[in-house]
């Protein structure tokens, strides 16, 4: 009996370190065609190569992603089941206090795989020109200018805040149900501005129908060099770039986790890979589970006090 005990406690730590063929479960929770989608199918197939186990994108979309995260958090932590997310993870801490779990203490970080960086832009019906002048009409007559959101609690959305909140301007926020409704309306010159991803923001900068004002990195972009930083304000720390990365169960070996954060390293690196990733406006970066872990736990406490401060809901 103690003998088949000590084989069954065994089990699980084989399993995860990848001694069978058994599939693992990418789970995105958000839909497909997403930044966070075009990660996990650009590392599935690299990952079954390298680990001899079939790896497969699961899209659990829902609730700003807490319905996948959830899954994920409930998930027995052997190794199957995996999470790839956005910083939207640690937002969600501080807009949805009961959602059930703790991303902090109930998932174990892997390794972070991109940078996303934000544009900000303004419509070309809003004549505005430049980040200083976006500014000045905010302080000259605020509230008169509204910006958009692909909804309360966004990155798009926080993003406007923290500068808000920095530059001690006032803008109205217009909070639509997705990405696609508010960049219409942006286009329409119903809204006056809004941070997008850079991906959905170029083709209509190229084309002269929006006004690129700042990018939220600390550097331009090589994409659009011509591009200031949200630093040049020189009002503290304004970098809003979002992370993505691979998180476990809290609870799963931590020689998976070790051996999983090596090959995507390697994954990663792979200028089919980084190619990928850039055509999405992401640019690929690798981690250790500790550092990532470090980075997830500042930026929960960095949007925590922003949504305090600002007095910001979901709703």
């Amino acid at each position: 009996m103690i003998l088949g005990g000590l084989a069954l406690a065994a089990a699980p730590l084989s399993h995860a370190q990848g001694g069978n063929e058994a599939p693992v479960r990418l789970v995105v929770p958000f839909t497909p065609g997403t930044g966070i989608d075009l990660i996990a199918r650009q590392i599935a197939a690299p990952l079954s190569g390298r680990l001899k186990r079939p790896f497969f994108v699961d899209n659990k979309a829902g609730a700003s992603g807490i319905i996948g995260t959830q899954e994920v958090v409930r998930a027995p932590a052997d190794g199957s089941t995996l999470l790839v997310s956005v910083n939207t993870l640690v937002m969600n801490m501080a807009l949805y206090p009961k959602q059930g779990f703790n991303p902090l203490t109930d998932l174990q970080p892997v390794s972070q795989t991109s940078w996303g960086q934000l544009l900000l832009v303004a419509s070309s019906g809003s004549k505005i020109e430049s980040l200083k002048d976006l500014m000045d009409r905010a302080k000259a007559k605020p509230g008169a200018l509204d910006y958009g959101s692909p909804g309360a609690g966004t990155p798009h959305h926080l993003a406007m805040e923290l500068l808000k909140s920095r530059a001690k301007v006032s803008l109205t926020h217009i909070s639509y149900r997705g990405t696609a409704p508010a960049v219409i309306d942006l286009l329409g010159g119903q809204i006056d501005a809004m941070f997008l991803p850079i991906h959905v923001a170029l083709q209509h900068v190229k084309a002269g129908k929006l006004k690129a004002l700042a990018i939220s990195s600390d550097t331009p972009h090589p994409l659009l060099p011509e591009v200031p930083s949200l630093g040049s304000l020189k009002l503290g720390n304004l970098n809003v770039d979002m992370w993505y990365g691979v998180f476990a169960p809290a609870g799963t070996p931590r020689a998976f986790v070790d051996r999983l954060n090596t090959e995507l390293r390697d994954v990663l690196a792979q200028p089919s890979v980084a190619k990928s990733f850039e055509t999405q406006g992401m640019t690929p970066t690798h981690s250790t589970p500790d550092a990532f872990r470090k980075l997830v736990t500042a930026d929960a406490k960095r949007w925590a006090d922003l949504i305090k401060s600002q007095g910001i809901t979901a709703e």
